[in-house]
């Protein structure tokens, strides 16, 4: 087990920041109240605190695999991790919330399908379902328990691209860009796609924490 896991270190990592860090957007477990105090409450929800640490501890770990040796407190404090990790867990309850209100579903086959395009789940591009059971395991995970956030994980999802999927950028908007080298047009067009979604999905964000209301107890975070 502990060559299988060096061997694959690399893609253990990515699959479990791309996969598990949703995981603690969504868990419910057995509360101490005394030993896990509520962080952030969004609408009627509570974030409690050992799912931010969670949540932090993970994408400390995601910007430690990207800038690696460069990466030290002053590069951390920049990169404003805490403030990065409860927004992320306090934006996908709030989608999370909303998907619930407007009947948004995931399907069984559009869980399945997912399960089976996840790369870290094949072997040669197909699915093997003794990879997908071993890297449960090793992750301390049940087939169950997995596939019902990865249900929720795929929820939010829909959801997130329901809000930008119909952003566009108009020719007007390229302006004097249009008639230029196409490679550059094409570059410069993407930029201001990614761009302006980014602020209409922060617009819609922001809409849903004053519909909800979130309250957030930073002292808990220091």
């Amino acid at each position: 087990m502990l060559f299988f896991m060096r061997k694959h270190a690399k893609f253990f990592y990515v699959f479990f920041f791309l996969v598990i860090i949703s995981f603690v957007f969504f868990y419910v477990g057995p509360i101490d109240k005394n030993q896990n105090p509520v962080v952030a409450v969004v609408g009627k929800e509570n974030i409690h605190l050992n799912e931010y640490w969670t949540a932090y501890d993970n994408l400390t770990e995601f910007y430690k695999d990207i800038y690696k040796d460069q990466f030290n407190d002053k590069l951390q404090k920049k990169l404003n991790i805490k403030e990065k990790a409860l927004e992320r867990l306090i934006e996908d309850r709030l989608l999370f919330i909303r998907a619930r209100e407007l009947g948004l579903t995931v399907t069984d086959r559009e869980l399945q399908e997912a399960i089976m395009h996840e790369p870290a789940f094949q072997r040669n591009g197909r699915f093997s379902r003794d990879i997908y059971i071993r890297t449960l395991q090793l992750n301390r995970l049940n087939p169950a328990y997995y596939e019902d956030m990865k249900r929720r994980e795929l929820l939010v999802r829909k959801l997130r691209l329901l809000v930008e999927e119909p952003v566009t950028v108009s020719e007007e908007e390229l302006g004097e860009l249009k008639g230029q080298n196409p490679d550059l047009v094409k570059a410069l067009r993407d930029a201001m796609l990614r761009d302006k979604r980014a602020r209409v999905f922060q617009s819609y964000i922001d809409s849903l924490k004053k519909e909800y209301g979130v309250v957030v107890h930073r002292e808990l975070i220091g």
